[in-house]
Parts: structure tokens; C-alpha cells; sequence
């Protein structure tokens, strides 16, 4: 029989869950001061922009942006190209236009509360998108990352990465993620498909592919 604590306790834990899905209020405010500050979220972050290669005239767009650390280093990257973030939090955009206030001023970073599946115009072809820990999220993955190919010039690049968060997780957990990225990667037409790891607890995966060009009448 469950007892009254423990069904407080279950739903205390949903609660959690949620705001980590979609950051709001006070106790979101806290998520993200936490992301933000959290030595591994930092070194996650601004280790999966390197792997991108980032140019200074690319134009690139990062998913689920979170605090902002990411899209903090693809601007030093990106001297003189853009860069697009959204993200379903309000929260989350107030949090990272704070942290990218000089650039955004600058009119070189553009941060729009917005969800993966009604995405805004970003003025022309991206060299380079970016999800971290968000694709799971995602409704219909396949349709997204199909049409965020599209948004990619040809040789375009993108980077899904996953660090697991579940309990118990460990190099298998991660290991099984990375394949299930590289698996949609793969049905969508993406190419070069390889995958770098992080030495972190649990392990960091990151799945970075090409776009060959856009799929016929497209």
C-alpha cells in the first residue's frame, strides 16, 4: 500500500524531473544557476563546441541552450558570424541572454523562447547545430532532426550529445545512447557519423555527423 509519504515523495520527484525538462519559477531560476555553475555541466558544454570546429564567420544553432555556457563559447568562436539558440524555458532565456548580454547587444547572438518543433527563420543556411541532453525530449526525433538537416548547408555539421542521467547510469548507459543517436542520425541521411567521449561520471558521448546536401526536391 502506498503510504502518504511516499506518494509525496514520488511527486516531489516528478516535480524535479519536470523543471530539469522545462526550467520555470523560482526552483527553475535554481536549475539554472546549478547547470550553470556545475564544474562537469561547464567542461560537458564548452567541450562538445570544440568538437564542432567552429569557424569565425559560421552561423550556428544550438538546441536547448540552457544557461547559456555553450552559446557563451560559440560567440567567442563565431567572431564574426551568428549565433541562434532556443529553448521552451523562459527561464532559461532570461538566464543565458544575461550571460551573452554583450552579444546579444551586438546583434551576434539571437535567443528565442521557442521549442524544437516550431523553430524560428534564421536568415539562411547554418554550418552547425548543437543538442546537448535534449533529443530525448524531443517529439518525433526522426521529423526533427530531418528538418534540422534541411536548416544545414551541405557539409554542414551536427553535434547530439548525451550524458545520462539516470540512476545507476554508467559507460554502458552512455554507450547505448550513443547508438541510439547515431541510429537516428543514420535514418535521417546524415554522414561520417563518429562518436567522442568524455571522461566524466557517467561518461559524456557526443555524436557528430555531416550533412552530404539536402535530400532530393528539398
Amino acid at each position: 500500500m502506498q503510504t502518504a509519504g511516499t506518494s509525496l515523495r514520488q511527486r516531489a520527484i516528478r516535480y524535479l524531473v519536470s523543471q530539469a525538462h522545462h526550467p520555470r519559477g523560482v526552483v527553475g531560476w535554481a536549475n539554472g544557476w546549478m547547470f550553470a555553475h556545475r564544474p562537469s555541466n561547464r567542461k560537458r558544454n564548452i567541450w562538445a563546441v570544440s568538437l564542432l570546429d567552429v569557424r569565425p564567420t559560421d552561423r550556428v544553432l544550438e538546441i536547448g541552450f540552457g544557461p547559456g555556457v555553450a552559446i557563451a563559447e560559440f560567440a567567442a568562436r563565431a567572431t564574426q558570424g551568428q549565433v541562434f539558440g532556443v529553448d521552451h524555458s523562459r527561464a532559461m532565456v532570461r538566464r543565458a541572454a544575461r550571460r551573452n548580454a554583450a552579444a546579444v547587444r551586438a546583434r551576434r547572438v539571437h535567443l528565442t523562447h521557442a521549442s524544437v518543433e516550431r523553430l524560428p527563420s534564421f536568415g539562411g543556411p547554418l554550418d552547425a547545430v548543437l543538442a546537448v541532453n535534449s533529443v530525448g525530449f524531443w517529439p518525433d526525433p526522426v521529423e526533427r532532426l530531418g528538418e534540422l538537416r534541411c536548416l544545414l548547408r551541405p557539409a554542414g555539421r551536427i553535434a547530439l550529445v548525451s550524458q545520462p542521467r539516470c540512476p545507476g547510469a554508467t559507460r554502458d548507459t552512455t554507450a547505448r545512447a550513443a547508438q541510439e543517436l547515431q541510429d537516428l542520425l543514420t535514418r535521417v541521411g546524415f554522414a561520417h557519423l563518429r562518436v567522442e567521449t568524455l571522461e566524466l561520471d557517467p561518461p559524456v558521448a557526443c555524436v557528430l555527423a555531416d550533412n552530404p546536401g539536402h535530400r532530393p526536391g528539398r
